[in-house]
């Protein structure tokens, strides 16, 4: 049965939605054998955030879908809206669905992106734009500086390290492995110029995955 928005607040409905989705990312993972560690939870601001961080492989979502206490939505290829079930819950969770081969499509989910952020629903987004695969942070592509500004959230980083290590680094077969996340501080626009937010969040991100993976 549909959750009615109009009888909840945004918070309230995307933490009563979220329980289907955590439980399944929780099953996901502990039968893969997949342990994960979480720092930084102290830094989530309230209210609506947008989430930015690198993207190591396919368990990337379960795994933030699993651990970060604050439900999100977040961008999805087009392509998926044809999976029954699945597509219904990510259109429950707010996510937003983007077709890069079609231009006016890509505009679309930005303008989708911040009204969802304006409504009060978090977002996550990974700027990389694909899967690293455990091969270094890949170049971030600035689309969710704009998104941020228009919505006026705070940005929160987040450095994911191992995700690779269950599957992309083993010729796609499953295998245990451990994982970190760290929620590094939220970044609020106006504390510096836009044009050095790029950089500045990419290089956080960076130096916080090197940690991780020193650490492991």
């Amino acid at each position: 049965m549909r959750i009615q928005k109009s009888q909840l607040s945004a918070q309230a409905y995307d933490e009563e939605v979220y329980k289907v989705p955590r439980h399944w990312a929780t099953n996901i993972l502990k039968k893969a054998g997949v342990s994960v560690e979480i720092s930084g939870v102290e830094h989530l601001p309230i209210g609506p955030v947008l989430f930015i961080s690198n993207h190591e492989g396919n368990f990337d979502i379960p795994v933030l879908i699993a651990h970060v206490p604050k439900p999100f939505g977040f961008l999805s290829k087009v392509e998926v809206k044809k999976i029954p079930f699945i597509s219904d819950w990510m259109e429950e969770m707010n996510c937003v669905f983007i077709d890069r081969t079609n231009r006016k499509n890509a505009l679309q989910s930005i303008h989708d992106s911040v009204e969802r952020l304006q409504q009060g629903h978090s977002l996550l987004l990974f700027p990389e734009g694909t899967r690293s695969k455990g091969n270094g942070v890949q170049p971030f592509k600035s689309g969710f500086i704009r998104i941020a500004e228009r919505a006026n959230v705070p940005i929160v980083p987040i450095a994911i390290y191992g995700t690779s290590h269950i599957m992309e680094q083993n010729n796609n077969h499953i295998v245990p492995a451990h994982v970190k996340i760290q929620l590094l501080p939220y970044v609020e626009l106006s504390q510096q110029p836009s044009e050095w937010l790029l950089a500045d969040i990419q290089n956080q991100i960076e130096q916080a995955v090197a940690q991780l993976k020193g650490d492991l």
